[in-house]
């Protein structure tokens, strides 16, 4: 695998996209923010660093030798998300990062799906780079 330009661009703006939409669900849908019990550029620091790592994680998952045998780009980009996506999830849920007091099923369910399909939406953003971003092949004499 090489890292070049398709490689930052997709990793940077799927990680930006998913922060966003991060934001959005906890920061203003939900208005979670405001049970932070540290200082939110804290929170919104670690939050970006992470989504870092989530960017650049499903851009190498979607890359893996695995995931190659599919062929169609959509689905692989749908299965990166999706594994990237629940296994936040899993993390999250396991060491009981939550911004709400009282837990239901109901909760959990709804969060697993936000998180899985938020992550979908990044790994998209790494299949649309894939496709219009063309860069050349070397080959080796």
């Amino acid at each position: 695998m090489k890292l070049g330009l398709r490689f930052y661009l997709s990793w940077i703006l799927s990680a930006m996209v998913m922060f966003t939409l991060f934001y959005l669900w906890h920061g203003v849908f939900l208005n979670d923010f405001k049970r932070i019990q540290f200082p939110l550029s804290w929170f919104i620091t670690f939050a970006a660093l992470t989504y870092l790592i989530l960017g650049a994680g499903i851009y190498l998952l979607f890359e893996s030798r695995l995931l190659k045998k599919l062929r169609n780009f959509f689905l692989r980009g749908v299965v990166s998300g999706l594994i990237g996506g629940f296994s936040l999830f899993m993390v999250a849920t396991i060491v009981h990062i939550s911004l709400t007091s009282k837990l239901s099923m109901q909760h959990l369910v709804i969060d697993c799906i936000w998180q899985m399909s938020e992550q979908v939406i990044g790994a998209m953003i790494v299949v649309l780079l894939k496709i219009v971003i063309h860069e050349p092949q070397v080959e080796h004499a």
